[in-house]
């Protein structure tokens, strides 16, 4: 038996003494995953420094906050996300409970991803503990300070039985593989999610697959152009590139691209300085194997800002890219880099046609003040997520899903997007054993004589709650009308006691 395998037979035997059923056990395993970031903060941000060459400012405002924010929303609405969720009923069952309810599905797999070791690894790990899972973390090797930090200190603070950390290579994880879950998550890019796919199809393991891809960036001629440009620098930029929904690429026309190659420079000297390679808040390619992918990317293109790299260092400049061809080197993959071409287009509806011969990106992104436009985008494109006029914020919003569709992934995350991923939604109908003459009309012999009382009484849905507000309403205005007559017949009563009265006084 291989050690992977005994951490998941260890993890499932836990799972199945029910430990994780009651919330105030998933509460106070968030609690304590909420003391470990807290507590290990520094340990946390030197390992990412080590990793990505990320400041200590960075890791917090890019890994550690949004965590903490997932962790806090999950504790409070923990008892929520757990209740049985009332449907609608027909007529048939307008007497009997009808009810969803989330149930943990068991052993989760989580395959954290590189570029962001932290935040892409423990968030699904949030949802999985608040839905009552146990769950396996495998750390990305690549980052390997910040995955040796997690093994060591994450079970400290954690039941290791049911949350331990696997670390190690493609060995270790093509093991893990071979192991029967009940989900996967996994993070990274589309060639080793279609791996991870295969390998879950033989033990009909449902997967979330967060992949990326390459997310355009439209700018409208007509927008503020400095405002766009200042964005979708720190959009970009950010992370040295390495963000699965930074922006790819820019489409724009001709008659802007000197402006936005003019703009976009300047706010790279705001951001990192005239030199870069010095400035604490700008990172690192995290190795020399990606470091060569994305300088080889470079071939054949026209650099328009920067383009210095010194590969002892891992160090790409923050670099724009004029008068991309569409078949161009660059363009054929995620870049997952500093580098961002300029593509012009004659107008949006070559943009959009742009857009919808490709695969399907993890985000669109527009920059435009005109909403017929952005609307136009929404309705002519298909992407995870559509943001107009900013860049990577709406991963901040735990009310919205995160996730991508067709190349870029499938399945979502983020607040109660991650409870329910990682939960089965059971259906739920408890009847009595009463009224069995309305039950009859479900069986034979006649049944074609009651097969209209069964069309009536099935296909006729019954709001519940909206039947308790008519009948309330039903009630005030009889006790309305009661009051009305007790008040009618006591006036009528109080002149037929006048009228007798003066009639005895005459």
């Amino acid at each position: 038996m291989s050690r992977e395998q005994m951490v998941v037979d260890g993890a499932r035997k836990s799972f199945q003494t029910g430990k994780t059923k009651p919330l105030d056990y998933r509460t106070h395993q968030l609690k304590s995953l909420l003391r470990f970031i807290t507590e290990r903060r520094k340990d946390i941000a030197d390992a990412v420094k080590r990793d990505l060459g990320k400041s200590e400012h960075g890791t917090e405002l890019f890994e550690t906050l949004g965590l903490e924010g997932e962790i806090k929303l999950a504790i409070e609405k923990l008892a929520e996300w757990a209740a049985p969720r009332p449907v609608e009923k027909n007529l048939l069952t307008i007497l009997d409970d009808v009810y969803i309810q989330p149930e943990p599905l068991g052993v989760v797999l989580i395959i954290g991803a590189w570029n962001y070791p932290w935040a892409v690894t423990l968030q699904p790990l949030v949802g999985a503990i608040a839905a009552g899972n146990a769950a396996v973390i495998k750390p990305s090797e690549v980052s390997s300070h910040s995955a040796k930090v997690m093994e060591e200190f994450l079970p400290q603070y954690l039941d290791k039985d049911l949350y331990p950390v696997v670390i190690g290579g493609v060995s270790e994880t093509q093991e893990l593989l071979k192991q029967r879950f009940d989900h996967i998550f996994y993070t990274g890019n589309s060639t080793v999610g279609k791996l991870v796919m295969e390998a879950a199809a033989r033990h009909l393991t449902p997967v979330t697959l967060e992949l990326g891809g390459k997310s355009p960036c439209y700018i409208d001629k007509n927008c503020d152009i400095t405002v766009a440009c200042r964005r979708i620098t720190w959009g970009k930029f950010v992370n040295c590139g390495q963000t699965c929904i930074a922006p790819d690429y820019i489409l724009c026309e001709p008659c802007i691209q000197s402006r936005v190659v003019k703009e976009i420079e300047k706010n790279i000297k705001e951001f990192y300085t005239d030199n870069p390679k010095t400035f604490e808040d700008y990172g690192r390619i995290i190795n020399q194997q990606h470091f060569k992918r994305v300088m080889a990317l470079m071939d054949g293109s026209t650099v328009a800002v920067g383009g210095d790299s010194d590969e002892s260092q891992c160090y790409i400049a923050p670099t724009v890219l004029k008068d991309v061809a569409g078949d161009s080197k660059v363009m054929k993959e995620e870049i997952f880099g500093p580098l961002l071409p300029i593509i012009t287009v004659s107008s949006v509806d070559e943009a959009i046609q742009f857009i919808k011969e490709r695969e399907k990106p993890l985000v669109v992104y527009v920059f435009s003040h005109d909403k017929k436009l952005i609307k136009r985008v929404i309705a002519e494109t298909s992407s995870g997520a559509l943001l107009a006029n900013d860049c990577l914020v709406h991963y901040t919003v735990s009310a919205l899903p995160f996730g991508g569709v067709g190349n870029s992934g499938m399945g979502c995350y983020h607040g109660q997007h991650s409870f329910d991923q990682v939960s089965h939604m059971r259906s739920c109908l408890i009847k009595q054993l009463k009224m069995e003459g309305v039950n009859s009309m479900r069986y034979p012999p006649h049944t074609a004589r009651k097969l209209g009382w069964a069309r009536f009484l099935l296909l006729k849905s019954v709001n519940v709650s909206r039947l308790r507000r008519v009948v309330l309403l039903a009630l005030l205005a009889g006790m309305a009308a009661f009051v009305v007559q007790v008040k009618t017949q006591k006036y009528y009563q109080s002149i037929q006691i006048g009228i007798q009265s003066l009639a005895w006084y005459q």
